[in-house]
């Protein structure tokens, strides 16, 4: 086997595209003989939110996963910032600059709030984000670092999920189930730290169910239904009854998509 190259010849050999920061193209991933995606394809904008909705079993969490190197597509390609990085490691694409926060915040139980935060910079770019700015924007984690994290209610765990990514200094930030087994009104709170958390122009992939409150403040979207995309496009190009079919499989074509 030769040897596995540096982020630095890796960017070098591709320049990069515009200012579309993610390119999937045509992503097809299995679980064992099943089809979780079927030729998936989006282009998301430098600085904006990108939103990924649809029902449970869409393949929204596979896709996150192949984004991020946890789960290896059987075709397609997934570009970022003009680098094909299909078959990067997790770790290389930590280093380039992508973090996932993980559907169900994957936080470890035992350790402190500090604990976990500090494994987001096991591998971690130069940047803004320093556990000191955590602390900042969010008070009620230094009030509490030396808590073990298990102790926390669902809503904090979420916050102390997406600043532990944060710590990695990402381009792009990945977010699995925002919403998932939380109170609306923590969702809320949530979703209204989005403006803070992307200042300096970082990124937002969210996949979620709670579709108001994802194309709320999303730039643009792709509706998901087993494994295929059925809607993309702008929020405001389309209805809800036409969103709303795309999510239930109503519509009378494979997919739609919205003016770019």
């Amino acid at each position: 086997m030769g040897r596995r190259p540096n982020m630095a010849e890796v960017v070098a050999a591709e320049p990069a595209l515009s200012n579309q920061i993610l390119e999937v193209e045509g992503l097809c991933a299995h679980h064992g003989q099943l089809l979780a995606l079927d030729g998936v394809s989006f282009t998301v904008g430098e600085g904006s939110v990108f939103a990924v909705i649809g029902a449970n079993g869409a393949g929204k969490s596979t896709l996150m996963r192949s984004i991020a190197g946890l789960h290896r597509p059987s075709e397609g390609r997934v570009i970022f910032d003009g680098t094909d990085i299909t078959r990067l490691s997790t770790p290389q694409r930590v280093e380039l600059g992508i973090s996932l926060v993980p559907e169900g915040r994957r936080l470890f139980a035992s350790l402190s709030v500090e604990e976990n935060l500090l494994t987001g910079t096991y591998i971690r770019r130069s940047g803004h984000w320093t556990i000191e700015r955590v602390y900042e924007m969010f008070p009620w984690m230094w009030q509490r670092k030396n808590q073990r994290s298990s102790l926390l209610s669902g809503g904090e765990q979420q916050t102390v999920a997406i600043s532990r990514a944060l710590l990695a200094n990402p381009r792009l930030l990945l977010i699995d189930e925002l919403s998932l087994g939380l109170a609306p009104i923590v969702v809320r709170s949530i979703y209204g730290s989005l403006s803070k958390i992307m200042e300096g122009g970082l990124t937002v992939l969210i996949v979620e169910q709670d579709v108001n409150q994802a194309l709320s403040v999303a730039a643009k979207f792709q509706c998901m239904l087993e494994g295929r995309t059925t809607l993309s496009g702008k929020p405001a190009e389309f209805t809800p009854e036409e969103i709303e079919a795309a999510y239930f499989g109503l519509n009378s074509t494979s997919s739609i998509h919205g003016k770019d």
